[in-house]
């Protein structure tokens, strides 16, 4: 009997660490697609002739025509927080992230691809839109010093130890 080939298995391509940003300064960054979002919903709400109660609604349509969605998974272990974000097709200069002890924030723009040929220029356009903004309110506290960002094959990768709480009981302190 003759045994299945094996084919070789494909290295995984190498991770770029990120360098978390001063959640401040993300902040500033992230206004510019905030103000964006918010024109958005009013124009929708406009269209209805300022008709009330569907605020959610419009807002919630602006990010689909605006924003990229990103999928979260979140993985919780005693010491630690583990979240992966689907960021496929952003390099890893295309993307910020800024943590503090409540939450993590996804800012990313695509690049605009432009190739000139000599039939003139031709400007890469993906199916998706090419911002992301995306913040997450972690379950518990972390201790932002201590994480560790990473992208791989279109995979964003947080790492966080969770900040240890002091309780104090009838007299005594446990960590």
């Amino acid at each position: 009997m003759k045994s299945p080939k094996v084919s070789p298995s494909k290295a995984e391509p190498p991770a770029t660490l990120l360098q978390p940003r001063d959640p401040e300064k993300l902040r500033w960054e992230m206004q510019p697609i905030q103000l964006a979002l918010a024109r958005r919903a009013f124009e929708s709400f406009e269209k209805r002739h300022r008709e009330h109660g569907h605020d959610w609604e419009d807002w919630f349509q602006a990010e689909s025509e605006l924003l990229r969605p990103v999928s979260i998974t979140t993985l919780e272990s005693r010491d630690r927080l583990s979240l992966r974000g689907n960021v496929f097709g952003f390099e890893a200069n295309e993307l910020s992230a800024s943590i503090e002890p409540t939450r993590v924030v996804i800012l990313g723009k695509k690049e605009v691809v432009i190739n000139e040929t000599e039939r003139g220029k031709i400007e890469y356009i993906d199916w998706f839109p090419g911002q992301i903004l995306r913040v997450i309110d972690l379950p518990t506290e972390v201790v932002p010093d201590g994480a560790a960002v990473e992208l791989q094959a279109g995979l964003l990768k947080f790492e966080l130890p969770k900040a240890v709480r002091e309780v104090i009981q009838s007299g005594a302190t446990a960590a």
